[in-house]
């Protein structure tokens, strides 16, 4: 059981007899208090999708629920529903785009690395790599003699992210990205 600091973003939990996965987590530190951080956490309920938002201290152990985790890739989207297919024996899984919705700004048709995330056989929701490789579809004209540490500009990718970028740097070009802090990251190998 770990305490509530060392938990992390798309953790499952039991908490009040259901299963919760953590979307995202808020650490601060109240003055005047001996010692603690606070954690507030926004957590969904994995059967009716119902949110959460709770506090806990960083000592609260707090008891994982019961998960797995399948290699997919990126197949289709089927109206409201990402559909990722399981590399090793193709079962698809339905993900809610709203249950994913930071995830799929990261998300193409060659996007590689990608978990689902499985509780109680039930997708409920994904992992993403530490980085992806995105085609830029529109910046500013890239500026001759512009360094990689110079002045940085916004550069829409084909998924519709929006990324700083340093200025010799154009449309076409693909790129590596942060999928933790939405940072560009170089160049991708052609």
């Amino acid at each position: 059981m770990p305490k509530a600091s060392d938990v992390k973003k798309n953790t499952a939990i039991e908490y009040n007899n259901s299963v919760y996965i953590i979307r995202d987590i808020e650490r601060s530190v109240p003055q005047g208090r001996a010692g603690g951080s606070l954690y507030r956490m926004r957590m969904y309920n994995v059967v009716s999708g119902s949110k959460v938002d709770e506090t806990f201290k960083d000592s609260d152990m707090l008891t994982l629920a019961d998960l797995t985790r399948h290699q997919v890739m990126f197949s289709y989207i089927d109206g409201d529903e990402y559909v990722f297919m399981d590399n090793e024996d193709y079962t698809p899984y339905n993900l809610n785009k709203e249950s994913i919705a930071d995830e799929v700004l990261y998300i193409d048709e060659n996007t590689q690395g990608i978990q689902v995330i499985i509780v109680d056989d039930v997708p409920v929701g994904i992992d993403l790599p530490s980085s992806v490789e995105l085609v830029i579809t529109e910046t500013d004209p890239s500026i001759k003699g512009g360094s990689a540490t110079a002045r940085t500009k916004p550069a829409v990718l084909s998924t519709g992210l929006t990324v700083q970028v340093p200025e010799h740097i154009s449309t076409g070009d693909k790129i590596k990205v942060n999928t933790a802090d939405q940072k560009f990251m170089g160049r991708a190998d052609k």
